[in-house]
């Protein structure tokens, strides 16, 4: 369905070509709105968030809330389109194995590259920024976010300034997707820099995006401003704050009070919902995204190493009260980490049931005794357990309020100990600091199904890995099947893959899936140029688009 007063487009399943998504050879066009943007950057949008955007150097680990500065700030060599299009950004075409920017075998790869992009300080943007980013990532020393798929990347060489080329170490299907999010730094910004993880870069960052920095006011916002030389589309405002307001019950007072003009993470809450898309003069509108809900269990901790635990910690989960109640119906039950739009989703997974009869049976079974006070042990361990989420998040913080009820009826102990955004989401997170904790993840980079990031064993930041397996998870299977999944890239066969991938997690339960978020979106009438897109992070994927038809 296409709704064009909204500019929001939304999409059935997507039907994956070779590496995962349909590639096309154009540049990303102007949007089909019926207004039309203006000459030059006028007025400012302010967006309110519930978590703050700290970190500004887009290699460095960061959450979604990051996204959207980053996306405002930096160019990739490609962007993934809300239909699930590769399209050029940095890059004058995308490689295929039909034109040649891809061998036959996957491995040899070369990149031709815009030779009109200028960075943020006027200096030109050329192929030796995309080698010094490419290495960069991989370098030891740095604590890049992600590695996987960088890592096979090896002799790299500049052709020219507007070329390119590599040799992958193996055919590596999701790696045109990875480069989606891939956003080039500027090599002349870390000319005598020891130390690239506190580089001054990383606090006043430099791009090639439609937006340049501004300023970071700790605690309450981040100032972009319109980049009149940028290379494509816009930008079409003069300014773009990202205000910080740790409440969702305030972010939605302020949206219904006019202190900001677009929502972004967390949005409005769902029991908002209803009272939301009645106010005048603004635009409210139910947006479908890939994240999913769960309760995250930390693997290593001896509470969850029982299969039993964490199966009997899911039957006690009454995720239809949680789903109708407290989210108001809104969103999807879910059983898995893929989106149910993607093509590669297994729709045969198990059925949760709430069933506390069946919940205390397992653990009886297994050995947990109940001792004195109600809680189970065995071994020596105490079944008894943190949680973490978001501190103002106020639905969440009900969930657990439900969760410790339940959990308690079958002998085990959840503690509540919430954090601020910005610690929560830090080294708390993704050094496997918590027991479980109450996060919304999009699991997938564009719109490819691997997912070596989240599960192989060798991405535990905590155990020395690079990548986000911050449940610390373990399965040799799935090692073994996500191996097999990124060096296939015929379809049907990596739909099989990830499908059992989907089977084996399912079973395992290293999170307990609640449900697959439909997010409510809201912004000021007058605002055009909004497009959701479910395939990135962020709704300022494309902020540069936005304008006021005022």
């Amino acid at each position: 369905m296409t709704d064009k007063k909204h500019g929001i487009t939304r999409r059935g399943a997507i039907q994956m070509l070779g590496a995962g998504a349909l590639l096309a050879p154009n540049l990303l066009g102007k949007p089909a709105f019926a207004q039309t943007p203006p000459e030059a950057p006028a007025g400012r949008i302010i967006v309110g968030q519930t978590q703050e955007s700290t970190v500004l150097n887009p290699l460095l680990p960061h959450i979604e809330v990051d996204d959207a500065v980053i996306f405002s700030l930096f160019d990739a060599l490609f962007r993934v389109t809300p239909g699930g299009e590769i399209m050029p950004n940095l890059a004058s075409e995308v490689p295929t194995q039909e034109n040649g920017g891809i061998s036959a075998d996957g491995l040899q790869w070369r990149i031709k590259l815009r030779d009109d992009v200028t960075w943020h300080d006027g200096e030109p943007f050329t192929a030796e920024d995309v080698k010094f980013t490419l290495e960069l990532i991989v370098n030891p020393d740095f604590r890049a976010w992600r590695t996987i798929g960088h890592n096979l990347v090896k002799d790299i060489e500049v052709v020219s300034p507007t070329e390119i080329t590599w040799t992958m170490e193996k055919p590596f299907a999701p790696y045109i997707n990875f480069l989606t999010e891939t956003f080039i730094i500027p090599a002349h910004a870390f000319e005598g820099v020891e130390d690239p993880n506190t580089a001054p870069f990383n606090s006043a960052p430099i791009g090639t995006g439609a937006f340049k920095f501004g300023q970071r006011v700790p605690g309450d916002h981040v100032q972009l401003v319109a980049n009149p030389g940028y290379h494509a589309e816009g930008p079409y405002v003069e300014e773009l704050i990202y205000k910080y307001i740790p409440d969702t019950t305030v972010l939605y007072t302020q949206f219904k009070s006019g202190e900001f003009d677009l929502t972004g993470n967390q949005y409005i809450s769902p029991d908002n919902y209803a009272e939301a898309k009645d106010l005048a003069d603004r635009e409210v509108v139910l947006v479908p995204v890939n994240s999913v809900e769960s309760i995250y269990l930390n693997q290593e901790k001896p509470q969850f190493k029982d299969p039993a635990v964490r199966k009997a910690l899911y039957a006690a989960i009454d995720k239809v009260s949680i789903i109708d109640a407290l989210y108001y119906g809104l969103p999807l039950p879910s059983e898995t980490f893929m989106p149910q739009a993607s093509y590669f989703y297994n729709p045969d997974l198990p059925t949760q049931e709430f069933d506390l009869a069946a919940a205390n049976k397992m653990l009886d079974d297994a050995g947990w005794v109940r001792g004195a006070d109600g809680i189970r042990e065995k071994d020596g361990v105490r079944l008894s357990f943190t949680n973490s989420t978001t501190a103002g998040n106020h639905l969440r913080e009900q969930v657990q309020q439900f969760l410790q009820q339940t959990f308690k009826e079958i002998g085990v102990e959840m503690e509540i100990s919430n954090l601020p955004a910005a610690v929560i989401w830090g080294e708390f997170w993704g050094m496997s600091q918590f027991d479980s904790v109450i996060v919304g993840i999009t699991f997938l980079i564009g719109a490819d199904p691997d997912v070596t990031n989240r599960f192989h064993s060798a991405a535990i930041a905590a155990q020395g890995g690079r990548g986000s397996n911050n449940s610390q998870y373990k399965n040799a299977r799935v090692d073994e099947l996500l191996e097999e999944g990124s060096a296939t890239f015929d379809p049907e066969k990596r739909r099989a893959i990830y499908q059992e991938i989907q089977a084996i997690i399912r079973e395992d339960l290293p999170f307990l899936p609640l449900f697959q978020n439909r997010s409510v979106r809201g912004w000021k009438s007058g605002i055009e140029g909004v497009e959701f897109n479910t395939n990135t992070r962020t709704e300022s994927w494309h902020a540069a688009a936005w304008y006021w038809d005022k």
